[in-house]
């Protein structure tokens, strides 16, 4: 297997792998826009264009667009992040070229047409009801907020209601013009792809988008911490609690991850065995480390009874100054293991390939080897994760979000006294 990278002479980027064997491949586009480049009152807006990108084009209605990928077997969709929006394929090698123009054209010329605007407004604000009635997903949304305050990076990725409610065609059109540049734009591909045939496809398709006038600069982040407390009447407690880790180039990165695999990142971890298995005060209970541009965000969730969230939050805080004291030798290396095999198992897919492929472009300039990322994952010992764990108790701010029966929960102060004691 190989790695092509070509950049059009207007920035527009183009990576690709071949993986030989392979009947089928995966192919996308990933724009350096994602929610946290929105003004405040555009919150929201990243994510409602991704809604729009398959509801028609100049010259393919929305059903054109899904019957050309579904005629050939094919799979097309789209997510948007807090950084990143990505349009991707999957198709069989034959028909890569159609769905190379199929993402061409509805990023270059969707109608944004009134009726499908306000039809897709409505299926927004019902993602949004959802997401509301949804305990341990708007839970994240509120710690998000909460770690960092008054910040794009802290506002949620689907919107306020009221701002989906106002969108318009030019507003969609003004937020395309403002960062659909293209030397923010990557066409990754992996499976049955030739280089060359996708970069002259990328070439007609996007050679002539004229170059920005001036670079997007966003505003670095500032972990700040805090608590948000929302008392309902639901059946658990859900808590949630964060601290500030490494962003994506950070040479702490893999200690960070390494140390939230080993903390709750699955069935032999820490807080599942001392929580759930021991004292069984939850079903499920996992840590997971998170990365921006600038920052990172691990977090650790839980769900568990009104009667029972004091006891779940303060061993959750003796845990994490547990790990600091005695973390194993056995524990690093199952992390580690677990962390290496959760990557290549996952690029056995050219879907996640493709996307690893954009992901490191846009984070590097480049893609490192496997064999290089393997090494960085193994050179994190006990020693650098015992200092991390250490630098976690010690230094770093906390930020939490409770919801539901929560009155008997402890504060943040009080969980910050117990780690200091």
């Amino acid at each position: 297997m190989s790695v092509h990278h070509h950049t059009l002479s207007n920035g527009f980027q183009v990576i690709t792998e071949n993986m030989p064997g392979l009947k089928s491949a995966s192919l996308g586009i990933w724009i350096s826009a994602g929610g946290r480049h929105e003004r405040l009152e555009q919150n929201g807006i990243a994510h409602f264009l991704e809604h729009m990108a398959f509801k028609g084009t100049k010259t393919k209605s929305a059903l054109d667009i899904a019957e050309a990928i579904e005629n050939v077997g094919g799979y097309i969709n789209a997510y948007t992040s807090r950084e990143t929006t990505a349009y991707f394929v999957r198709v069989l090698n034959e028909d890569v070229e159609m769905a190379a123009n199929i993402l061409a054209d509805i990023l270059r010329n969707s109608v944004f047409d009134k009726r499908e605007v306000d039809i897709e407004r409505g299926v927004i604000l019902q993602e949004i009801g959802q997401t509301l009635d949804t305990p341990d997903d708007i839970v994240f949304d509120w710690l998000q907020e909460t770690a960092y305050p008054e910040q794009s990076l802290g506002r949620s990725i689907l919107g306020p209601s009221e701002n989906i409610s106002r969108f318009s065609r030019e507003d969609l059109s003004a937020f395309v013009n403002e960062h659909y540049s293209p030397d923010r734009m990557i066409l990754s591909a992996a499976g049955g792809i030739d280089h060359d045939t996708l970069c002259k496809l990328a070439e007609k398709a996007f050679g002539d988008l004229p170059k920005p006038k001036k670079s997007h600069q966003s505003r670095a982040a500032s972990f700040s911490g805090g608590e948000f407390r929302r008392d309902k009447k639901l059946e658990q407690a859900h808590f949630a609690l964060a601290f500030e880790s490494p962003s994506y180039k950070s040479r702490d990165i893999y200690t960070a991850q390494v140390y939230s695999i080993a903390l709750g990142g699955g069935m032999s971890s820490r807080l599942f065995q001392q929580i759930r298995e021991k004292r069984g005060l939850c079903y499920s209970i996992f840590a997971q480390a998170g990365a921006f541009s600038d920052t990172g965000f691990t977090t650790i969730y839980a769900g568990t009874s009104a009667e029972q969230i004091p006891d779940l939050a303060n061993l959750t805080v003796n845990e994490l100054k547990r790990a600091a004291l005695d973390l194993s030798e056995a524990e690093v290396t199952r992390a580690r293991s677990q962390m290496k095999a959760g990557l290549l198992m996952g690029l056995e897919s050219p879907s996640s390939r493709a996307e690893r492929l954009a992901r490191m472009i846009q984070i590097w300039g480049k893609v490192p080897s496997l064999d290089e990322t393997i090494k960085k994952i193994d050179s994190v010992n006990l020693d650098k994760v015992k200092a991390y764990a250490e630098h976690v108790m010690t230094q770093a701010k906390f930020a939490m979000a409770l919801y539901g029966p929560i009155s008997s929960a402890p504060s943040l102060e009080e969980l910050d006294s117990l780690r200091a004691a």
